[in-house]
């Protein structure tokens, strides 16, 4: 008989063990997907986590693409990260960074063709505000009514996405685009782009931000009375209450710096890599975040590591559905196995194996 024994403690040694243990079983997992889909899992695999980085004929354009993937999904994932470790789940980082981009796109259209300093710092800042005001729809619902910020938020997404439609196709549509949707590019306008600051690195402001991100929650985390406040809520709520933290400017606090995070996420990704506003804009980046967020155990270097890892099966994923014909759903799958042995093999974390009946007193 297999039983699970409740740890008297989480162990530190399973903790840090499992995000490996979860990327060696989802290899497994996918190799064996591969073989079923008729194709060679080993090349499959080495297609995915080699080949971009070290086969000379790929790694010159995958390389810098690395941090272009991996930034918005840091920036995004850090801000996750404090919601989830305070017991607060938004799961609606997919509409702030599309509400963000449209934010902070419509705010450097409207001053074209305009070339003065101040327009990408002001897209920044709207791109913020943006992802912020989303966030707080669920924030002030949650507070005032004690709605679910799960479903509130979630539900968002697709109030969001419907917005970016009707910009793509209205409101901030290309005038000079011959009826296609989509709005003036970006990335050609330069007081409103987001160039790449050292060339050949993929680095640009978003990614910069990225890291900024992670520093800053690192100290928030270890060093302010908040960062000790996020974490006494997750893990005590009754103590929290008891030590006086008050549950609705925390639930405030956090959806708003994820949502500001995530606007900042989408308006460096549509200043710069994606160029545009379109109706395809969404790319799944703010629900892949909360992968990237647990695949990190909610640690800010943690997240900067997975989000790299993450970003690295963007990346090989399109590499073999160009070189070995693998289908687009099946490396959404794949990495949706990161997530699900990772849930997995976290109840180690919390639980002993025991074999054998358990003992009656």
């Amino acid at each position: 008989m297999i039983r699970l024994e409740k740890r008297p403690v989480p162990s530190t040694r399973w903790m840090i063990a499992t995000p490996f243990l979860a990327v060696a079983l989802t290899m497994v997992a996918g190799g064996l997907m591969f073989a079923a889909l008729g194709k060679d899992p080993v090349e499959a695999i080495r297609t995915i986590f080699w080949d971009p980085l070290f086969n000379p004929q790929f790694a010159s354009y995958s390389r810098p693409q690395l941090l272009v993937k991996a930034g918005p999904l840091i920036l995004i994932a850090i801000g996750l990260s404090l919601g989830f470790r305070a017991g607060i789940w938004n799961i609606g980082a997919e509409g702030q960074y599309i509400v963000g981009a449209i934010c902070g796109a419509a705010v450097g259209l409207a001053f074209y063709p305009a070339e003065v300093w101040y327009i990408f710092p002001l897209m920044v800042i709207a791109g913020g505000l943006g992802g912020w005001a989303w966030a707080m729809i669920p924030a002030i619902l949650k507070v005032r009514f004690h709605t679910n910020e799960i479903l509130v938020s979630l539900l968002l997404v697709y109030v969001a996405q419907n917005l970016l439609s009707a910009a793509a196709l209205g409101w901030l549509r290309n005038p000079e685009g011959g009826g296609f949707p989509g709005s003036r590019n970006l990335s050609q306008y330069p007081a409103a782009a987001n160039p790449e600051l050292i060339a050949g690195t993929g680095m640009h402001w978003g990614v910069a931000a990225a890291f900024i991100a992670v520093i800053a929650a690192y100290i928030l985390l270890n060093r302010h009375v908040t960062g000790y406040h996020i974490k006494l809520a997750g893990q005590a709520p009754r103590a929290a209450r008891f030590a006086g933290v008050s549950t609705g400017r925390l639930v405030v606090f956090c959806l708003g710096v994820s949502g500001a995070l995530a606007g900042l996420a989408g308006l460096f990704e549509v200043a710069g890599p994606a160029g545009q506003i379109s109706i395809d804009f969404a790319s799944g980046y703010g629900f892949t975040a909360i992968i990237v967020a647990f695949l990190g155990r909610l640690h800010p270097v943690g997240i900067l590591l997975a989000g790299l890892l993450m970003a690295l099966t963007y990346i090989g994923g399109e590499l073999s559905q160009f070189m070995l014909g693998v289908p687009a759903a099946a490396i959404q799958a794949f990495q949706g196995m990161l997530l699900f042995f990772l849930l997995g093999v976290d109840v180690l974390t919390n639980y002993r194996i025991r074999f054998g009946k358990r003992e009656v007193a």
